[in-house]
C-alpha cells in the first residue's frame, strides 16, 4: 500500500495516498491546488473523457478536504444550526444518511467556497476544495469555535469512481451500495475498512465517492481497477466532464466576487433560506443575496459554443459586437468537449444578453470569434435518482 496522505514531494508538493499507484499505472504528474497530481495516464485525457461516459473512470480526489463539525453538546442538530449561519443551504432540516450541496458566502454577498456537507448520524462531515482546506478551517473554527468542534481530517484518502457501469463495479467490494439514491451517504466496510461513500459526483454521471483511511486508498482502488469497465482518469478528463455537466470550478467559475444568483447556483438556496420563512437569511451577504433572488442579478454564469474545434480558453475577453470597443464578460472556464465533439465554455455576461441563442464574440488571440450562448448543461446528466429524492425531514414552509 501506498504512504500517508501528507508526504511531501521532493518538489514541496503534498502526495496523496495513491501516488504510488499513479507512478506505477504511467500518470504524466503535476502540481495542482499544492498537491502532485494525475493530470492524464498514457490513455490518453479524451480516451479517458470517453470511458467516463461509457463505462467507469476512477478519479484520485484525495486533495479536496475534509472536515468533521460536532457540536459540543453532543447534538448533531445544534452543529446543523451553527453551520446555518455560514451557509444558504438547510441544514437543519439535513437527514441523517444525505448530503447537500452548499458554500460559505462571504458579506459581499461572493462565495469563500463550495462545499457538500453530510449528515452522517452523530456529526457532519464536510468535504471542501484543496486550495481552500486551511481557510474553510478557520473559517468554521472562527465562528463556530464556542458551539463546536472542527477537526480537519488527516491521513485520510477520497476515491470518484464516475460513470454508468461504477454501481457494478463497486458493488462487487461493497455490495451496500446499489442500495444508495444520489446524495445518500453511508457508513459501511469495504476490505474490512470504514469508509463514507456518497452516491454523488462531479461528471455529470451516476458514481460515488470513497472516503477512507490512507492506508487503505490503494488497496481499494486496486480492487476497483481488477475490474475491466474500469479505468483510471486524471484531472484532464475531470476538468472537460465537469465543464460538459456545466459544473462550477472553485476559483475558476466562482469565488468571492460572485453570487450564487449571478453563478446560477440559486438552485441551492432553498425557500426555508429565503424571505418569508422563518429560518430565512443569518448567513454572510444574505441581504445582497436575497434581494438578488428576488430582483435578478446584473450578469449570469452562461454556457457558451463556438464553431470550429478550437476551444475558447479561461481569460477571454466577451464583446457585444465584432468591433465593440468594450468588453462585457469574460470566459471562466473553457476546453474541448469529447462528449459533444465541439468546444464548451464557461463565463458572465450582462443579464440582457445571457439568453440562449444570444450571438456574441470572443477575442482570441487579438480575434473575434463568434460565440453562442447556449443552455446548460452541454450533456444530458445521469445522477441515479430514487427513493432518497429529497434532503428535507420537512417541507419548506
Amino acid at each position: 500500500m501506498s504512504g500517508h496522505g501528507n508526504s511531501s514531494s521532493v518538489a514541496g508538493l503534498k502526495r496523496t495516498p495513491l501516488h504510488g499507484l499513479h507512478v506505477d499505472l504511467g500518470a504524466r504528474m503535476v502540481p495542482f491546488a499544492g498537491y502532485e497530481m494525475p493530470l492524464q495516464y498514457p490513455a490518453g485525457i479524451l480516451k479517458e473523457h470517453l470511458h467516463t461516459r461509457a463505462a467507469a473512470g476512477l478519479f484520485d480526489v484525495s486533495h479536496m478536504g475534509q472536515v468533521a463539525l460536532r457540536a459540543r453538546s453532543g447534538e448533531v442538530l445544534d452543529a446543523a444550526r451553527a453551520l446555518e449561519e455560514l451557509v444558504p443551504a438547510d441544514i437543519v432540516g439535513l437527514k441523517a444518511g444525505r448530503q447537500v450541496y452548499t458554500f460559505f458566502t462571504a458579506a459581499s454577498g461572493g462565495m469563500l467556497d463550495d462545499l457538500m456537507v453530510a449528515h452522517l448520524g452523530d456529526h457532519l462531515h464536510l468535504v471542501v476544495n484543496a486550495a481552500r482546506t486551511a481557510a474553510d478551517a478557520a473559517h468554521l473554527r472562527a465562528f463556530l469555535v464556542d458551539r463546536c468542534e472542527v477537526e480537519l481530517l488527516k491521513e485520510r484518502a477520497l476515491i470518484a469512481l464516475q460513470g454508468p457501469k461504477a454501481a457494478a463495479a463497486l458493488e462487487r467490494i461493497a455490495p451496500e451500495c446499489g442500495r444508495m439514491a444520489f446524495m445518500d451517504v453511508r457508513t459501511f466496510e469495504i476490505l474490512g475498512a470504514q469508509c463514507v461513500v456518497s452516491r454523488s459526483g462531479y461528471t455529470g454521471e451516476d458514481g460515488f465517492e470513497i472516503a477512507s483511511h490512507a492506508d487503505i486508498a490503494r488497496e481499494i482502488a486496486e480492487a476497483l481497477l481488477e475490474d475491466p469497465t474500469v479505468a483510471p482518469a486524471g484531472l484532464g478528463a475531470r476538468d472537460s466532464l465537469r465543464l460538459e455537466a456545466g459544473l462550477c470550478l472553485y476559483g475558476s467559475d466562482i469565488d468571492e466576487t460572485t453570487t450564487p444568483v449571478e453563478a446560477e447556483l440559486a438552485w441551492a438556496i432553498p425557500k426555508v433560506r429565503r424571505h418569508g420563512c422563518p429560518r430565512a437569511g443569518g448567513f454572510p451577504g444574505a441581504e445582497i443575496i436575497l434581494a438578488q433572488l428576488e430582483n435578478g442579478a446584473a450578469r449570469r454564469r452562461v454556457g457558451l459554443r463556438t464553431q470550429g474545434k478550437a476551444p475558447v480558453r479561461a481569460g477571454a475577453p466577451l464583446f457585444p459586437a465584432e468591433g465593440a470597443d468594450k468588453s462585457v464578460g469574460v470566459v471562466t472556464s473553457g476546453v474541448f468537449g469529447p462528449s459533444v465533439n465541439a468546444p464548451v465554455a464557461m463565463g458572465y455576461l450582462p443579464t440582457e444578453l445571457a439568453a440562449p441563442g444570444t450571438r456574441i464574440f470572443a477575442e482570441v488571440r487579438d480575434k473575434r470569434l463568434p460565440v453562442e450562448v447556449s443552455p446548460l448543461p452541454f450533456i444530458t446528466t445521469h445522477y441515479q435518482r430514487g427513493r432518497s429524492a429529497s434532503n428535507s425531514r420537512r417541507e419548506p414552509c
